[in-house]
């Protein structure tokens, strides 16, 4: 059976949402959602402000990885630089910024490589990767609170990181195998 075309207008449609909850680093909100065949049912989603994340590769194709913990899944892995952007910045400016501030390496000129959406079925976060092979150290990293350690990691590596649970982040395994895969020049 042949699915429907993306823009066939068969999938579920917001007729409308309601706020629940608003931070500065979300909105939880609650919409009323048509599903094909006119079925309506409410429905949970967090509206999330962009993600933007930086691969520096350097001439031995290794990539600046930061090992970190995350509080939440209570987690340790090697994750990209990345941030959330305002939602009025520029994202190549974002992901520079954020960057050198958690690694204290400022990417010059970085490209997109992948806007992945993590969670759809939950948020309508879209995670900007970018990458470069141009970089500069520029000391310490600002927020230094950010890494436990900050290290150049072989590209090659990655799928074997990503196995062994060493990189759990979704997006940054994501662009590490992308980036193996097409070897960028």
């Amino acid at each position: 059976m042949a699915s429907p075309h993306p823009d066939s207008g068969d999938g579920w449609r917001n007729l409308g949402e309601q706020q629940v909850v608003a931070t500065p680093w979300f909105a939880l909100n609650t919409a009323e959602v048509e599903l094909p065949g006119g079925r309506r049912i409410d429905h949970y989603l967090l509206r999330l402000p962009p993600v933007v994340m930086t691969a520096m590769l350097d001439d031995q194709d290794r990539v600046l990885l930061l090992w970190r913990h995350r509080f939440i899944p209570d987690s340790w892995g090697w994750e990209l630089p990345s941030g959330i952007a305002d939602p009025t910045e520029d994202l190549v400016a974002a992901a520079s910024r954020q960057a050198l501030a958690e690694s204290g390496w400022e990417p010059v000129e970085p490209r997109p490589l992948l806007q992945l959406e993590p969670d759809g079925a939950l948020t309508n976060r879209v995670s900007h990767v970018y990458w470069t092979r141009r970089f500069m150290h520029r000391g310490p990293p600002p927020a230094d609170f950010e890494a436990e350690r900050i290290e150049w990691i072989s590209l090659g590596s990655a799928p074997s990181l990503v196995a062994a649970g060493k990189i759990k982040a979704s997006c940054t395994a994501a662009a590490l195998l992308t980036l193996r895969a097409s070897r960028p020049t």
